[in-house]
């Protein structure tokens, strides 16, 4: 009897504390909406522009992300204030669980700029950890690192709504931003090849044109000859070695405004994945 009462009175204060914890977060917008901007670090038109995006996604597939912009965590964590921001507004729709936070701290003179973005249990499959890690790595923190939070918002959403809707999965999106890192080396070599062939074709510049002088043409087998006869006696170059960074180039597409007003959250519940980072 004592270890039941013991496991009430465990269970009692939890909730106690959750519901605490709650009170410092802030309460659902009334009137519904998915863009909630509590700093005004964006404007009116872009704050509308989100808006209609999301209200538009959410009509048409049922999922919601909310997009969630605040001075501070209120002492916790970044990963349990957007917890709490989904379980408290209702994210998403009741037994989907289908809610996407995607949580800003904007950087300032004394502190760090910070994001996360939480996912109910429903879209954990669409939206895996390693995903979003790389969705705030390498799409977002890049755009708040030059202040340009609305157009971070608005290219990570739009991958967000792809993966949500299927138009590719998670390994096609991790797997395609191999291949473009692949194709962004071998860029760089084929530049490199290039500049090679044309430093060669500068010092034999001489001899083709003496050459050629005599002849209506010159053939890929002479002017190969020409390459080789230019390089005798010197000694053989090392390639010197390089950086690929900088982001990836490539995009997705933005998506339309239209549709009807934001109905309101639909009770969805919080405390799967996510993922998070600071610059």
């Amino acid at each position: 009897m004592k270890k039941y009462f013991v496991l009430l009175v465990v269970l009692l204060l939890s909730n106690c504390h959750f519901a605490i914890a709650q009170k410092d977060i802030p309460d659902r917008p009334s009137p519904p909406k998915l863009v909630n901007d509590f700093t005004g670090i964006l404007s009116s038109a872009e704050t509308h522009t989100l808006e209609q995006k999301l209200v538009t996604f959410n009509n048409e597939t049922s999922n919601q992300i909310a997009i969630v912009i605040v001075n501070d965590f209120a002492g916790y964590q970044k990963e349990q204030y957007a917890d709490l921001i989904g379980e408290k507004w209702g994210v998403g729709y009741k037994g989907k669980n289908n809610g996407v936070v995607l949580l800003v701290k904007p950087k300032t003179e004394t502190e760090k700029g910070e994001t996360f973005i939480a996912t109910g249990y429903g879209l954990e499959g669409a939206l895996p950890d390693a995903v979003l890690k790389r969705l705030v790595e390498e799409e977002m923190i890049p755009f708040f690192k030059t202040d340009r939070y609305y157009q971070g918002l608005d290219h990570t959403t739009d991958i967000i709504m792809k993966l949500v809707a299927g138009e590719f999965t998670a390994d096609e999106y991790l797997g395609n931003r191999d291949v473009l890192k692949g194709l962004f080396f071998v860029f760089l070599i084929l530049v490199l090849f290039i500049a090679f062939v044309y430093r060669k074709l500068k010092m034999a510049n001489v001899k083709v044109k003496n050459y050629s002088s005599g002849h209506h043409g010159i053939s890929a087998m002479q002017l190969l000859m020409l390459l080789l006869e230019a390089d005798k006696g010197k000694e053989k170059g090392k390639w010197g070695s390089f950086n690929s960074g900088g982001g990836l180039f490539g995009g997705f597409g933005g998506s339309g405004g239209g549709g009807g007003g934001f109905g309101g959250f639909g009770g969805g519940s919080f405390g799967g994945g996510g993922a998070g980072g600071s610059w």
